[in-house]
């Protein structure tokens, strides 16, 4: 808890980092504004005082705090190979570092990138709206979520949203068992919903053979029984959790592992990445835009550099952190601040790779982008906590 703590006391407003080498030199620096939410005023009293006394740190500021410590290991790499790079940190939960304040800010306006990992939808459009008027590729890198944003072609989004997550379970499926009993089972809601409605538009656009997939409601008091009734004891079935509710998918994956008679595979959200022990006796398969590698060298320097700063294991946010601060920044400089058209630029690749497109509008305007999305995703395959398989689309 006392690194944590010593982090968070070195940017009570924000955190100004420079290379000083070529900061005393003629080249360009280039300027980078990273946002995330770190909660400093709800564990600092204004006067600096520790407000949380010997309490660990609430669980709500370890993801900010996290991308944050991600960021400030790439940012210690960038100095050791002398890269032109100032780094200034806005924490969006303090009163001197929320998205309104930094706005008025004169130091925003100079800057040549901006970093997000937002938590907050209304966040996103005014920062985006800030970008597209001052022309600053926005990147936002941990929350799939577009914000409402339309023809804002300065605001890319890496974490995928739902529908993009959806067209790729959807291909797959097509792709790996088109011919399998496929049934969705549900909850009642407006993201459900939203899913079904999805699924069936993509059926009706699909270039390949459409599915068929039986959707299915159920509550939330369901039985195993139920849904058995459902399932074919003479072929493969595949089960798509057609809602993000984390415990309706639990129970789902539970029910479907204790009826092993039925040889069945579970298909889940995106929110699996983040589930647990949901896949004893059963093979679940999800999709995700991150794929850390832990056990390469890349991945063992970061783990070993975080472990020797905190005496901790890094979660998938220092990898985000420290992927999204490092290779922006160095496409930033080798292409000398065209970003946009050399965002997709294979050379920097550290884990992922990402495919960065174009979202159009619904208007008759061919030439209109919305923003910038990650297209890249990866089938994630686990049974008893193992991953089996990793693919691509």
């Amino acid at each position: 808890m006392r690194s944590h703590i010593k982090i968070i006391l070195s940017f009570l407003l924000f955190i100004c980092l420079m290379n000083n080498t070529h900061s005393q030199t003629t080249e360009r620096v280039y300027k980078i504004a990273v946002f995330a939410p770190v909660y400093v005023d709800s564990a600092f009293t204004p006067d600096g005082t520790y407000r949380l006394g010997s309490q660990i740190l609430p669980r709500y500021m370890m993801p900010g705090l996290d991308f944050y410590n991600g960021i400030m290991l790439a940012v210690d790499s960038l100095s050791k190979e002398q890269a032109p790079v100032e780094v200034v940190f806005y924490d969006t939960r303090s009163a001197k570092g929320n998205i309104s304040y930094a706005l008025t800010d004169t130091t925003l306006r100079e800057v040549s990138l901006i970093i997000a990992s937002f938590n907050n939808r209304a966040e996103i459009k005014p920062l985006a709206d800030f970008a597209l008027e001052h022309e600053i590729p926005l990147i936002s890198h941990t929350y799939p979520n577009d914000g409402g944003i339309s023809e804002n072609p300065y605001f890319i989004l890496i974490n995928p949203t739902l529908k993009t997550h959806l067209e790729g379970i959807y291909r797959y499926l097509q792709r790996v068992y088109p011919t399998s009993n496929i049934s969705m089972f549900r909850r009642k809601g407006g993201v459900e919903d939203l899913i079904q409605s999805t699924f069936s538009d993509i059926s009706r656009t699909t270039s390949g053979v459409p599915l068929r997939i039986k959707t299915v409601e159920l509550t939330d008091s369901f039985t195993t029984s139920q849904v058995i009734s459902y399932l074919d004891s003479t072929r493969q079935n595949i089960i798509i959790c057609g809602s993000l509710n984390e415990t309706f998918g639990a129970n789902l994956v539970k029910s479907l592992s204790e009826s092993r008679k039925y040889r069945s595979i579970a298909m889940g959200m995106p929110t699996w990445d983040a589930l647990r022990g949901v896949d004893r006796n059963i093979e679940i398969i999800y999709t995700t835009p991150y794929h850390f590698i832990r056990t390469d060298k890349l991945g063992l320097d970061i783990t070993n550099a975080y472990r020797n700063k905190f005496s901790g294991r890094p979660s998938d946010m220092v990898f985000k952190g420290f992927e999204a601060m490092y290779r922006f920044t160095r496409l930033l400089v080798k292409h000398e601040g065209k970003l946009i058209s050399n965002i997709n630029d294979k050379s920097v690749k550290l884990f992922n790779d990402f495919d960065i497109q174009p979202v159009r509008p619904y208007s008759s305007n061919a030439g209109a982008v919305d923003y910038l999305e990650n297209k890249k995703l990866y089938y994630i395959r686990k049974m008893d906590g193992q991953i089996r398989s990793v693919s691509q689309q």
